[in-house]
């Protein structure tokens, strides 16, 4: 994805426009270092991805003076000396970088290198990112323009606001100077904003230039709300713009570099294996990680401030003490045996190295502990205690001094390590064998093992077999014999229900750079009251089954999802169950209908209206709306909106033999679903004007956040037959057991109290967007022509790539010149369809559906016997 063709880009001293000469006395060319900056644990224990900002980005500081911008910043517009000592030249950066005082730096900068960023404290190699934001390129924008190609910027110039977001998007600029001063032209408030609502933009600076004026200062405060960082007031002059990207360069921007480094570090902390734990110079606990939480015992965070140190069993506590401190306050590190108490009380064995940290003004400020829980029965963990010498980082040369010494105090440990280790064994083991918290499958295989002892040999061999099945982690999907005969049912069943890394062998896995993503865009104002009369002629039959929505995709120029969605959730007081307006609504269905991919031929808003027809068309169902609630109703109509959000048109195994960034992300495991459900609540979540939940009750929103989750993973086609096979043993049978005595009033009742079951009401649900999912072969024959078009025409596109870039073919059938699109439906209506809208049907009642069905499944069936392969017969 490239910028908009608004946008130029001028690179470099050698890009002045106009052919001018470059002046004598031209300014050093700014290289500033890139550094990583103190370290402070994320909220989340996940990848490094923080929340979006409270005010619209990084913290704003302002700028006095003659430049006129916030207070506390020098002063933006105004001219400096090139010899300021603040404000290092070519010739002062070496020294600036070798005697930077930033300890955090120094204590990071050699881990850095290690995973290859480099040394941060040493000049950027790759220059900063800027982009200019200006209606017109007047002599401000040309100012900041030649001041780019001085610094050795990359600079990207943009006129229409729309093209920003896109550009940012595909460039995403450290820098982004918009032009404020002329709101009729641009909003740049609200451009700032849909900058602002990306997670790309955490660590980009906002600038925005404002008109200098000699009345009265104004308030900042709409300046932060909107998410600018600082202002500018308006000066063209060279020397004044490049003195601004002087200040950014060594200001926010190298502090935002500071941040991303630390998220990567504290990255690679929290999902270290190793026990880490950071204390105070008093030794107060300031930081450890989950795996020192689970060794010791705690939950997250209940460590912070605490002491757990004690003494080593046996062991005097004069001689530890002053053993260990005779190291670590000369700066050394201490590696030995340690004993440490659990938060139930047991003492634990460890193995521990200490490792003082070298704070300002030269003193011992934390002291950082790298444990390992040792058995006490090998040679490994069986350690001496020993120290390690100059270990904290030289200040001047910026390299470690790693010398060890000799032991000192060598114990023997041995016996008492055994000793320690079989009392904690024996303990667990009783612990063990109190246990009393058996699940139900473990209790049947009991039942079963104990029905064997007084059983004949032929019974008790068909238990032996009973019992190796329920071991089986696939209780509920069913095992496919391979059929020769029938390609397209192997392809569709290995394609859609395995996540593709099966099929893959050591050395074919390939990693792909390619990055699935979609661009949000704005629309116009769209409301219930002023829906075009083509779009409100095509939704008049909106509340039947036989519905079109590729006549409503026409009517609406392929934006069907916001009118439908518009109309269904009004229809369902969606809006006054969530508490929001339908100008919050109609923002927040406008940003997820252009975040589907329009380019999918059958993954795109489209699908995602049928889907929530659909769904609509099932909630107006008398069975359905007795047992489900209002909250259900909603959870379905916005999972059903989002199932597919986002989706890049290929299928998770493709992503998972491509290596691709999203299959990395969520561990080859319902990738496109677990994306969906996390883009659809970023989306929602990042923009307070699309944000649909903001009013809601915190407990309300945890159980709709939840039970929407769940319906969108439920989509995923490797559970499949588990969901199918539960709803029909867990609600269907007992159902119908009810039905067939229903004669009393207790009956009723039971009745009532199986489908208002939580668990079923689960059940239900995943059932609900399952069929809505695939249920193109139960529409009327032209829709179900079409959908099984765009379906084909996905499918042989990712054939298509897998060959170009020879990954494994997940579905080898649909080769565009060979394939029978008549068996390719026949296969998926036999293996997915049928069985699941029996129980469906049997649940609901939708005669109208299954006569669909069966309508459609004798047309592919009839093509088939022809020995057609395409969507129609030929014309007579």
């Amino acid at each position: 994805m490239g910028c908009a063709p608004s946008a130029r880009v001028c690179e470099g001293p050698a890009g002045l426009r106009g052919g001018g000469k470059e002046p004598q006395e031209a300014l050093p060319r700014l290289s500033g270092p890139r550094t990583s900056g103190a370290l402070a644990r994320p909220c989340d224990t996940g990848p490094a991805e923080p929340d979006p900002p409270d005010v619209g980005g990084t913290k704003v500081r302002g700028a006095g003076g003659a430049g006129g911008g916030l207070p506390g910043v020098a002063s933006s517009g105004g001219a400096a000396s090139p010899g300021d000592p603040r404000v290092p030249g070519r010739g002062e950066r070496g020294r600036r970088a070798s005697t930077d005082p930033s300890v955090a730096l120094d204590s990071v900068s050699s881990r850095l290198r290690v995973v290859g960023w480099g040394d941060p404290r040493t000049p950027r190699s790759v220059p900063e990112t800027l982009s200019l934001v200006f209606t017109k390129e007047d002599n401000q924008c040309n100012g900041f323009c030649r001041a780019c190609e001085k610094a050795g910027f990359k600079c990207t110039v943009t006129k229409e606001a729309q093209a920003v977001l896109a550009c940012f998007l595909d460039k995403h600029h450290d820098i982004i100077i918009i032009d404020h001063r002329n709101p009729g032209q641009l909003d740049a408030e609200a451009l700032c904003r849909s900058i602002r609502s990306s997670k790309l933009s955490e660590n980009t600076v906002i600038v925005g230039v404002v008109r200098r004026v000699d009345k009265e200062e104004l308030s900042v405060m709409p300046f932060i709300a909107a998410g600018f960082t600082r202002r500018y007031i308006e000066n063209p002059s060279i020397m004044a713009c490049y003195n601004e990207l002087l200040q950014l360069e060594f200001g926010e921007v190298r502090s935002q570099l500071k941040l991303r480094a630390c998220n990567s570090v504290f990255t690679a902390l929290e999902k270290s294996q190793e026990a880490i734990e950071i204390t105070s110079e008093d030794h107060i606990i300031q930081y450890a990680n989950p795996a020192f939480e689970t060794t010791m015992g705690y939950q997250s965070g209940e460590l912070i401030g605490k002491e757990l140190a004690e003494v080593p069993i046996n062991e005097k506590k004069a001689d530890l003490l002053d053993t260990i401190n005779s190291c670590i306050r000369i700066g050394k590190e201490w590696q030995g045996i340690y004993h440490a108490k659990k938060k139930n009380g047991d003492n634990i064995q460890q193995n521990v190295k200490i490792i003082p940290v070298i704070g300002q003004g030269g003193k011992i400020r934390h002291y950082v502990s790298i444990i390992r829980v040792c058995s006490g029965n090998s040679k490994a963990e069986r350690m001496p205690e020993c120290v390690q010498s100059d270990t904290h980082t030289d200040n001047q040369t910026g390299k470690h001094k790693d010398r060890r010494k000799g032991s000192l105090d060598v114990r023997s440990i041995s016996s008492k390590a055994n000793e320690v280790s079989s009392q904690r064994r024996h303990s667990s083991m009783a612990r063990i064998h109190s246990m009393t918290i058996e699940a139900p499958i473990t209790k049947v295989m009991n039942i079963i093992s104990t029905a064997q002892e007084s059983s004949p040999v032929p019974v008790t061999e068909a238990l032996d077999r009973v019992l190796q099945i329920l071991r089986s982690t696939e209780l509920y999907s069913p095992q496919f014999d391979a059929k020769d005969d029938d390609p397209h049912a192997n392809d569709l069943v290995g394609g859609l229900m395995s996540d593709g890394l099966r099929r893959l062998s050591g050395n074919e896995y390939v990693l792909s750079t390619k990055t699935l993503h979609q661009v949000p865009v704005s629309g116009t104002t769209i409301s219930l009251h002023n829906i075009p009369p083509q779009v409100a002629q095509a939704m008049e039959n909106v509340e039947h089954w036989d519905f079109n929505i590729f006549e409503l995709e026409a009517a609406s120029h392929n934006r069907p999802l916001i009118y439908l969605g518009l109309k269904t959730f009004a229809r369902f007081g969606i809006c006054e169950f969530l508490n929001c307006s339908e100008s919050t609504l109609k923002s927040w269905l406008q940003i997820i209908e252009a975040s589907y991919h329009s380019s999918n031929p059958y993954h795109n808003s489209t699908h995602s209206a049928d889907v929530l027809h659909a769904i609509a068309y099932f909630l107006s169902k008398q069975r359905v709306k007795e047992t489900l609630d209002p909250i259900d109703e909603a959870a379905a109509l916005i999972a059903a909106t989002i199932h597919d959000v986002d989706h890049p048109g290929r299928t998770n195994s493709f992503l998972c033999n491509a290596g691709s960034r999203l299959a990395l992300l969520y561990n080859d495991l319902a990738v496109l679903e677990s994306h969906h459900a996390a883009v659809a609540f970023q989306l929602t979540l990042g923009d307070d004007r699309c944000n649909i939940f903001k009013n809601m009750d915190r407990n309300d929103y945890r159980m709709l956040r939840q039970s929407i989750i769940d319906m969108v993973l439920a989509t995923e086609m490797t559970k499949h037959f588990e969901h199918v096979n539960k709803f029909i043993n867990s609600v269907n049978k007992p159902l119908a057991a009810l039905e067939e005595n229903e004669e009393t009033d207790k009956d009723q009742e039971a009745i009532h109290a199986l489908l208002r079951a939580p668990e079923n009401r689960m059940l239900i649900k995943r059932m609900l967007i399952k069929c809505a999912d695939v249920s193109n072969p139960c529409r009327p024959l032209q829709q179900c022509i079409e959908w099984a078009a765009r379906i084909s025409e996905e499918y042989f596109s990712q054939t298509e790539e897998e060959k170009q870039k020879e990954l494994p073919v997940v579905m080898a059938v649909f080769d565009r010149n060979t394939c029978s699109i008549p068996k390719s439906q026949i296969s998926f209506i036999d293996y997915f369809i049928t069985d699941m809208f029996d129980a469906w049907d049997a649940f609901v009642d939708l005669p109208d559906l299954m006569q669909h069905l069966d309508n459609n499944f004798k047309y592919w069936k009839d093509l088939d016997e022809r020995k057609l392969r395409s969507l129609r017969p030929p014309p007579e």
